[in-house]
C-alpha cells in the first residue's frame, strides 16, 4: 500500500516520517495462534508431499522403486532378488547404447519385463515415458543381443571331478554319476506364410506353430546346455541326437530326462545311461522297484 503524496505532505506536517507511515500501512495483527496454524499447515504438506513421492516411487519403473523391493524384481523380472539384478546389469551395461530417451538400466529392465510379462510394444511405451513402439521394438533387439554375447560364454559343460565336489545330497545318494537333466521348451511363432515352414514349426504338443530347444541342467541347477533352434515338429528324440549334447558324455554318466527321450541306443553308444520315468501303457500297476526309480 502506498500513501498518496497528498496524504504524506499532510502527515509530514504533523510530524511523522515516511517510515513510520509506511510501517503503521503494512502492520497486521499476527498472534500466536496464526503462527501455530502456519506451522501445522506446513507439516501437513510434508507429510503429504512424502507420500505421493512415496506412491510415486511404488508406481513408477526407476531405479530407485526396485531397490530394497524383491516382490517387485520377481514379479516384473522373474530373478529372485535386486542384487542379482544388479549384477547382470553391471555385466552387460557397458554394452547397451547409453543414446536415446532411456538410460541403460531402463533399457534392460523393459527388456527384462518383456521377457518376464510379454507385455505388448505399446503397453511398455507407455510405461517407459511415452515412447514409440519402434523404439521399444529396436531397443528389445539390442539388449537382447546384448544379453546373448554376454551370457552365452558362462553356459559351460562342467568337468565331470567338478561335479561330483558340489552334488547335491539326494544325488550322491540315488544318481552319484548324473552330469545333466534334460528337457525341450518350445516358444510360440506367428504362423509362417510359407507352407513349408508353417509344418515344420507346427507343435502339436502345443497345437501352435513354435520353435523348439533342449536345454540342460546340472544337478546344481546351472545350465550347461542349449541347443539350436528346431522347427517344433521335431521330435525329442531327433533333437537330442542331432544337438551335439551327445558328444559331451563320458563313459558311465548318466543323464535323467522325461519319457519322450527314448534315447537308450544313442546314448548307451557313448557308454552312457539315461534314466526315465516307468511307463504306464499297457500296465495297470508299476512294481515296486518302478516306482522307487520313478
Amino acid at each position: 500500500m502506498e500513501l498518496s503524496k497528498a496524504a504524506m505532505e499532510e502527515t509530514m506536517d504533523a510530524g511523522v516520517t515516511v517510515e513510520e507511515l509506511n510501517c503503521k500501512a503494512f502492520q497486521t495483527d499476527i498472534t500466536s495462534e496464526y503462527f501455530t496454524e502456519l506451522i501445522q499447515n506446513e507439516e501437513t504438506l510434508k507429510k503429504e508431499n512424502a507420500a505421493l513421492k512415496e506412491q510415486l516411487k511404488q508406481n513408477s519403473l526407476s531405479q530407485d522403486s526396485f531397490e530394497e523391493d524383491n516382490d517387485k524384481v520377481l514379479f516384473y523380472t522373474g530373478l529372485p532378488n535386486w542384487t542379482l539384478v544388479l549384477c547382470i546389469f553391471n555385466f552387460v551395461k557397458d554394452l547397451l547404447q547409453s543414446k536415446g530417451v532411456l538410460s541403460p538400466f531402463q533399457k534392460f529392465l523393459m527388456t527384462m519385463i518383456r521377457l518376464r510379462l510379454n507385455l505388448s510394444r505399446r503397453d511398455l511405451g507407455y510405461r517407459f515415458g511415452g515412447i514409440s513402439d519402434s523404439t521399444v521394438s529396436r531397443t528389445f533387439l539390442h539388449v537382447v543381443d546384448v544379453l546373448y554375447q554376454r551370457l552365452k560364454p558362462l553356459i559351460i559343460w562342467p568337468n565331470r571331478d567338478v561335479l561330483c565336489k558340489t552334488l547335491p545330497m539326494d544325488f550322491h545318494k540315488y544318481c552319484p554319476n548324473c552330469v545333466v537333466i534334460i528337457d525341450c521348451f518350445e516358444i510360440f511363432l506367428d504362423c509362417p506364410l510359407n507352407p513349408l515352414a508353417r509344418a515344420q514349426t507346427f507343435s502339436s504338443y502345443k497345437h501352435h506353430n513354435t520353435v523348439k530347444y533342449l536345454i540342460g541342467i546340472t544337478p546344481q541347477g546351472t545350465v550347461s546346455f542349449i541347443s539350436e533352434g528346431w522347427g517344433g515338429r521335431v521330435s525329442d528324440k531327433h533333437l537330442t541326437e542331432n544337438s551335439g549334447l551327445l558328444d559331451h558324455l563320458t563313459p558311465g554318466d548318466v543323464i535323467l530326462a522325461d519319457r519322450g527321450f527314448d534315447i537308450q541306443e544313442s546314448v548307451g553308444l557313448f557308454c552312457s545311461t539315461i534314466k526315465i520315468p516307468a511307463f504306464t501303457k499297457g500296465k495297470k500297476q508299476l512294481s515296486g522297484i518302478e516306482v522307487t526309480q520313478s
